[in-house]
C-alpha cells in the first residue's frame, strides 16, 4: 500500500489533479480495466491530503498555466526553425538563378526561342488547343531526368533513355497535331527550301555549258516564284534572302513544313554522341535530325526494338473504356484530281473508327479552274455538315500547291511525308481510291499477323470494277495482286528498273505474304518507315522508278515486303479527261535526266556509260535520302536474280513468290520480330525455265 502511495504521490506532483485515471459515470469513479486497484487507492490518497484554498488553487492554476504556454510555444519554434530555413535557402536559389538568366543573353534567347515555337505549334494544332503548356511542362521533367545522370563517357542505358521518353510522353502522344498549312515566312516549324526543279535546272545549266538549248531566267522564274505556292500572296518574293527570315522567297525556293523532329529525340541522340565522343566528327553538312539519329542513325545500324517502339502515339477507343488504338495517318498526293475529295470522305466514313485516322493532303491545283480537294464531295460543311470530312476536320491538313509547281509524284509525296507527326501507322495512297468498310480495323490486324515490326504491306491495287461495292463499301472479290514481276526498260540515262503488271488471285494463305518489291499505290506500315524512309527531295520528273527507290532504300534500312491477304482500298482505272503532271515537262524540260542519273546512283543500279564519262548527279542530301548500312544491296540483285551490270532479271520470279518464298525466308525472321536476318538466307532465285530450255 505504502508502494501505490508514493507512486500517487509522485504523479500527483506531476499532474495534479489528473493522477488517477476514473471518469465519473453515475456519480461513481470508474478505472481503466486492470488499474481500478490503483485507481481506488489514489482516490483514497487524494482524500487524506490537506485541503488547498480556493485562492491557492487558483494562483497555482495560473501558474502551470503560464508554464504550459511557455513550453508549447518553445516547442512551436522548435519544429518551424527547419521550415523556416529552407524557405530562406529557396529565396536565395530562385534571387540567384534569376540574376543568372538576366544577365546571360544567350539562356534567355534560348528560352525565348523555345516559348515561341511551342507558340507556333500551339496556334497550328487544331487538335491539341493546350500543347503549348503540356510541351512546356514535359520538356522540364525529361531535363531534369538527363540532368540526374551522371556526366560521364558512359553509353546511356536503354532504362535511362526509356525514362527520358517516358517524360516526354505527353508531348510524343499527341494525336492530331496540324502542321499548320498557312505559313508567314517566320514559322519556326517551317523552312525554305529549292524547288527541285530549279535545283535541276540551275545543276544542269552550270555543268552543261556547251548545251545548244539552255534555260533562261525568265524560263525557271515562269512558274517557280513563291507567288504562286499555295495561292499565298508573298510580296516581296523576288528581293529576299531566300531563307524566309524576312518574309520573303527567292524565285525558286517555297516554304515547306519541317520534318517531324521532336526534341526528346534529338536530347538522346546529342548524348549519345557526347557520350561516345563522336561529337568532333560532327560536320554542318551532316543532317542532324535528331530522330533518325536516334533511329539507328541513318541506317548505320538496325533500330533496337525499343527505339522502334518509341515511335507512335495512341488514343483512347470511346467505345471501350481501357482499350488504346493504334493511331493512323494517311498521305495522299493529289493533281488536279476530282475524286481527291471522295477518297478522303472514303477514308473517314468507312473506318470503323476515324477519330484514329489523320489525312495528309498534297493537293497540287491550278487555283479558279480546279476545285481544291479541301471542299468535300457533298458541298461545303456549312450547307452539309454531316459529312465525315466536317465532323473529323481537324483530323485533316491541306497542303497546297500551285499545279505549276508540280515536278512529278515524287517531290509531292515528299511534302507529303513532311506532315507525319508520330502517328502509329502511316500509310499512303492514290487520289482516287475508294476504301472498305472496317478497312482501318482489318488492315491493323493484317499488320500484325506478320509479327514483324519492319513489315510493310504494299501492292499494286485492284480496280473497283467487281471487287467492291461503292455504294456498301462492301468488298465483293477475295482476289489481291502480289508484287514480283520487274524487268529493266527505257534507253540510255532513263534505263531503270520498274514493275510491271502484277498477277492477282485468291490467296492460299491467309496472312500478308512476303514480296521483293514496294508499290507507291499502297503502302502500310509502322510510322518509323516514313521517318527513316522519306521520299527523295531531289527527284524531279521520276514517275517510273520512285518505287524501286524506295524498296530498296527500305530494304537497306531492314524494313520487309508483304502483299496484303485482303486488299482494304480499289483504285478508279480507265479515267478519261484527267489533268496529268507532264503537262509542265517544257517548263522543267532537261530536269528530269538529273533526277533519274541521281535515283540510279544513290540505289547502286547506274546504267554503264556509253562515252567514258561519269554521269552527273546532284548530291545534295545523298545520307539523308540514301542507302543504308542494314543490309547489303548486292544481297538483294543476288537473292532475286537482279544483274545490274547486264541490265537484266532471271524471268518467272512470281513462281517463287508466295507460299515458296514464305515458306523459305520466314524461318529467318529475328526472334524479336526486327525483320528477316538477310545475312542466314543463302537462297538465290534462279530462273529454272530457262535453265531447261
Amino acid at each position: 500500500m505504502g508502494e501505490i502511495n508514493e507512486a500517487c504521490t509522485s504523479r500527483r506532483k506531476r499532474i495534479h489533479n489528473d493522477g488517477c485515471s476514473t471518469v465519473k459515470t453515475n456519480g461513481q469513479h470508474v478505472g481503466n480495466g486492470a488499474n481500478n486497484e490503483f485507481s481506488k487507492h489514489c482516490s483514497a490518497s487524494f482524500a487524506d491530503e490537506p485541503s488547498y484554498s480556493s485562492s491557492t488553487r487558483a494562483a497555482d492554476g495560473k501558474v502551470r498555466s503560464r508554464m504550459r504556454r511557455k513550453r508549447s510555444e518553445q516547442r512551436r519554434r522548435k519544429k518551424s526553425r527547419p521550415f523556416t530555413l529552407g524557405v530562406y535557402i529557396a529565396v536565395c536559389l530562385l534571387i540567384g538563378f534569376a540574376i543568372v538568366i538576366w544577365t546571360d543573353p544567350s539562356i534567355s534567347n534560348s528560352s525565348m526561342s523555345q516559348d515561341t515555337a511551342s507558340s507556333s505549334i500551339h496556334s497550328s494544332n487544331r487538335g491539341h488547343d493546350a500543347s503549348n503548356n503540356s510541351n512546356a511542362n514535359t520538356g522540364k521533367g525529361y531535363e531534369r531526368i538527363l540532368s540526374k545522370i551522371p556526366n560521364n563517357n558512359s553509353p546511356l542505358t536503354e532504362e535511362q533513355e526509356h525514362e527520358i521518353l517516358q517524360a516526354a510522353n505527353d508531348e510524343l502522344n499527341q494525336f492530331p497535331i496540324s502542321v499548320g498549312t498557312h505559313d508567314d515566312g517566320q514559322n519556326p516549324n517551317w523552312e525554305t527550301i529549292q524547288h527541285p526543279g530549279t535545283e535541276a535546272l540551275d545543276f544542269f545549266n552550270k555543268n552543261s555549258p556547251k548545251r545548244k538549248k539552255r534555260a533562261t531566267a525568265s524560263e525557271i522564274a515562269g512558274v517557280l516564284s513563291g507567288k504562286k505556292l499555295r495561292g499565298t500572296n508573298i510580296a516581296n518574293h523576288v528581293n529576299g534572302d531566300g531563307d524566309g527570315s524576312d518574309g520573303s522567297i527567292e524565285e525558286g525556293y517555297m516554304r515547306v513544313p519541317k520534318f517531324w523532329d521532336p526534341a526528346p529525340y534529338r536530347i538522346i541522340a546529342d548524348e549519345r554522341e557526347q557520350r561516345n565522343g563522336d561529337s568532333a566528327i560532327i560536320s554542318d553538312e551532316l543532317p542532324r535530325d535528331g530522330v533518325r539519329r536516334y533511329l539507328g542513325n541513318f541506317g548505320s545500324r538496325l533500330m533496337t526494338t525499343a527505339e522502334a517502339k518509341s515511335i507512335g502515339s495512341h488514343i483512347p477507343n470511346s467505345r471501350d473504356d481501357g482499350e488504346m488504338l493504334e493511331t493512323i495517318f494517311v498521305a495522299v498526293a493529289s493533281y488536279r484530281d476530282w475524286q481527291c475529295s471522295s477518297t478522303v470522305e472514303s477514308a473517314f466514313s468507312r473506318a470503323s473508327h476515324p477519330e484514329r485516322v489523320r489525312v495528309a493532303v498534297v493537293d497540287q491545283i491550278r487555283l479558279g479552274e480546279d476545285s481544291p480537294c479541301s471542299i468535300p464531295p457533298a458541298g461545303p460543311c456549312d450547307s452539309n455538315p454531316n459529312q465525315a470530312t466536317c465532323k473529323h476536320s481537324s483530323q485533316i491538313d491541306y497542303f497546297t500547291v500551285d499545279a505549276d509547281l508540280s515536278v512529278g509524284p515524287v517531290f509531292a509525296r515528299h511534302l507529303g511525308h513532311r506532315l507525319y507527326r508520330g502517328e502509329y501507322f502511316a500509310m499512303q495512297s492514290d487520289a482516287h481510291v475508294s476504301f472498305v468498310t472496317g478497312w482501318d480495323n482489318e488492315i491493323v490486324e493484317q499488320w500484325h499477323s506478320a509479327k514483324n515490326e519492319m513489315a510493310i504491306l504494299s501492292t499494286y491495287l485492284s480496280g473497283v470494277e467487281n471487287h467492291i461495292d461503292l455504294t456498301t463499301g462492301k468488298r465483293t472479290s477475295k482476289s489481291r495482286p502480289i508484287m514480283c514481276e520487274s524487268d529493266f526498260e527505257g534507253q540510255g540515262a532513263y534505263k531503270h528498273l520498274r514493275h510491271g503488271q502484277q498477277p492477282e488471285g485468291v490467296p492460299y494463305l491467309h496472312e500478308p505474304v512476303l514480296d521483293p518489291f514496294w508499290a507507291a499505290g499502297f503502302s502500310f506500315g509502322r510510322g518509323h518507315f516514313v521517318v527513316n524512309i522519306p521520299y527523295d527531295q531531289h527527284l524531279p520528273w521520276i514517275f517510273q522508278g520512285e518505287e524501286i527507290s524506295i524498296g530498296l532504300r527500305g530494304f537497306s534500312y531492314g524494313y520487309d515486303f508483304y502483299s496484303p491477304e485482303k486488299s482494304v482500298c480499289y483504285h478508279f482505272y480507265g479515267r478519261k479527261d484527267v489533268p496529268m503532271f507532264w503537262e509542265n515537262v517544257a517548263t522543267y524540260r532537261g530536269s528530269g535526266e538529273y533526277g533519274m542519273n541521281r535515283l540510279n546512283a544513290i540505289i547502286h543500279m547506274m546504267p554503264p556509260s556509253t562515252d567514258g564519262n561519269t554521269k552527273d548527279w546532284i548530291r545534295t542530301d545523298e545520307l539523308k535520302y540514301g542507302i543504308g548500312k542494314v543490309r547489303d544491296l548486292q544481297r538483294f540483285f543476288d537473292v532475286f536474280g537482279i544483274h545490274v551490270k547486264r541490265q537484266t532479271v532471271e524471268k518467272h520470279l512470281c513462281l517463287f513468290v508466295g507460299r515458296p518464298m514464305q515458306k523459305e525466308f520466314i524461318p529467318f525472321l529475328r526472334k524479336n520480330g526486327m525483320g528477316l536476318d538477310y545475312d542466314r538466307i543463302t537462297f538465290r532465285f534462279v530462273d529454272n525455265q530457262k535453265i531447261g530450255k
